[in-house]
């Protein structure tokens, strides 16, 4: 690569924020790094580590208080000290020499504007496009980062997208101005293999041809190895070990480093023996309406999820594999009766859809929901950023456990804040207090604390880094070991699925491709589609 100018240099970044009660926590602490033109510098650690806040550090972004920064504190970019920059100067700077991709692309995106007004949004600012000029350079963002179909998708809104096409609409907005240094904060984690592929050979071209200097902040240490020339390893908001990617990955000096490096545990899925169906679902069908002109008339449809029949048995995991936009989610909240669908839907022995039934109502199902739980994969936009994390925890039992004290209520959400991980002292915190894995693990505490039956886990590991999915996925196979838990496990992580699934099903395009035992589908795949997907998560070289 050819390194060019020093356009950052970062000297003694220390940060605190204050808490509700008055309490100062310390997250930065001596952090000192430089980053120069053409350059690929990654920094990994586990979730709270301080990697997402040190990125957002870099263009000022934390409101300031609750933020505090040390007075000899220095960000200079480009001969520009960021620490003391007027608010003009900063504008320049984000978006137009500086862009970010965020680790949650829902949270991101405004939900009151179509996706192409956002991204135009910068070009008029930055670069004061208008009309057709900006229309084309907005269809030829959407088509570099593979979202099928840019010209009418320029119109949709981000909740009709899913969170593998939000991260590719993210990273059209980071590079929409060619900026000079692009922070990627976690920016494949949403995205399928295949789509990962593709995002990152393009932000490798990208960084040849322009020079473009990045910041990759990621947990996935393969990734890093194959994208960075330098890396930092961050711990409890310190860096513990830096230098050349190669040397660190093969001769690292502290333990923490090793720690991170070692290879994951090869697992297999505790064993299923019941028979008991859970699941039923038959011809299950979602379809939105295209609605165009100007009084908007429904003129097609675009079928989400096209005649999917499964079952699932308790105890059993069933991994649902595809592209972004494959419609799996989309089935998953089917199933759960969270949107519209056709088909009969059979959950813990009850009819919820069709069958010859009548559907049942909303209050029908309110004390049946407590059986099937959800872990959504925008963990931050599934939390009330009123409540703290404690109380959106606790929701749950105060609707289907009303009988409960306060302090009986408190010690369960202890309990299962303990069972994910966290200290039970967070319950008192609120949700943006939390980092991007912290809060993924904060989602599940919610979903488990009513021990349900069954268990929806869309994308439960992908903001976490290996150590803490590693914890993750012990956790839920323990609760499934205890509890006869059955899970649809709902993943772009392959290698994850094959060693938490009994069974796995491949979807394109709404339907099932493929199905069957996971050891039989992976092994023997009978679809060229299914072979590419697989060929694809499991190459170390695909970069």
């Amino acid at each position: 690569m050819n390194m060019g100018e020093q356009l950052l240099r970062v000297k003694n970044l220390n940060l605190d924020f204050t808490l509700p009660n008055g309490e100062s926590l310390a997250a930065l602490r001596d952090i000192n790094f430089t980053l120069r033109a053409g350059e690929c510098l990654a920094v990994v650690g586990e979730s709270g580590s301080g990697k997402s806040v040190t990125g957002q550090s870099l263009l000022r972004l934390l409101p300031e208080p609750p933020a505090y920064y040390s007075p000899d504190s220095s960000i200079n970019w480009r001969g520009t000290e960021v620490m003391t920059a007027s608010e003009s100067q900063l504008q320049a700077i984000r978006g137009g020499e500086i862009s970010m991709i965020f680790q949650e692309p829902m949270s991101a995106l405004n939900p009151l504007h179509r996706i192409g007004e956002q991204i135009g949004e910068s070009l008029s600012l930055h670069q004061s496009l208008r009309g057709s000029a900006r229309r084309a350079r907005i269809i030829e963002l959407l088509q570099q980062v593979g979202l099928d179909d840019a010209e009418s998708r320029i119109t949709a809104w981000p909740h009709q997208l899913s969170g593998g096409q939000r991260q590719r609409v993210m990273i059209a907005m980071a590079l929409a101005n060619r900026p000079k240094l692009l922070i990627a904060d976690e920016p494949t984690t949403a995205l399928d293999v295949t789509i990962q592929v593709q995002i990152l050979k393009l932000l490798r071209r990208l960084q040849r041809e322009s020079n473009l200097a990045i910041i990759f902040i990621s947990h996935d240490l393969g990734l890093v190895a194959r994208m960075a020339d330098r890396i930092l390893v961050m711990h409890q908001g310190r860096i513990v070990e830096a230098g050349d990617v190669s040397a660190v990955m093969n001769r690292p000096q502290h333990d923490y480093t090793k720690e991170l490096l070692q290879v994951r545990r090869q697992m297999t899925p505790p064993p299923c023996r019941s028979q008991q169906l859970v699941v039923e679902a038959r011809d299950v069908k979602v379809a939105y309406p295209i609605r165009s002109g100007l009084l908007r008339r429904t003129t097609g449809w675009i079928r989400a999820v096209d005649g999917v029949d499964l079952t699932l048995r308790a105890g059993e995991t069933l991994g649902i594999v595809g592209e972004s936009g494959s419609g799996k989610t989309t089935l998953a909240l089917a199933l759960l009766r969270l949107i519209a669908s056709t088909g009969m839907i059979k959950l813990n022995g009850q009819v919820l859809r069709g069958a010859g039934k009548a559907s049942l109502t909303e209050r029908q199902l309110r004390p049946l929901r407590r059986g099937f739980q959800i872990v959504f994969q925008d963990p931050y936009g599934a939390f009330n950023p009123r409540m703290t994390v404690g109380q959106s925890v606790a929701e749950g039992l105060r609707i289907h456990e009303s009988e409960l004290s306060a302090e009986a209520i408190e010690a369960r959400v202890a309990k299962v804040m303990t069972e994910v991980g966290l200290l039970p002292v967070m319950a008192e915190r609120y949700p943006h207090e939390f980092s991007g894995g912290q809060r993924q693990r904060l989602a599940i505490a919610r979903a488990i604390i009513l021990q349900p039956k069954i268990l929806v886990l869309d994308e439960p590991t992908s903001a976490l880094d290996r150590t803490v999915q590693l914890q993750i996925i012990e956790l839920l196979r323990a609760l499934q070991s205890q509890y006869g838990l059955a899970y649809i496990f709902i993943s772009h992580d392959l290698a994850m699925v094959r060693q938490v699934a009994h069974r796995v099903m491949i979807m394109q395009n709404g339907k099932i491709l493929e199905q069957g035992k996971t050891a039989e589908v992976f092994d023997q795949p009978k679809m060229d589609y299914s072979r590419q997907l697989l060929t694809a998560a499991m190459d170390e070289s695909r970069l």
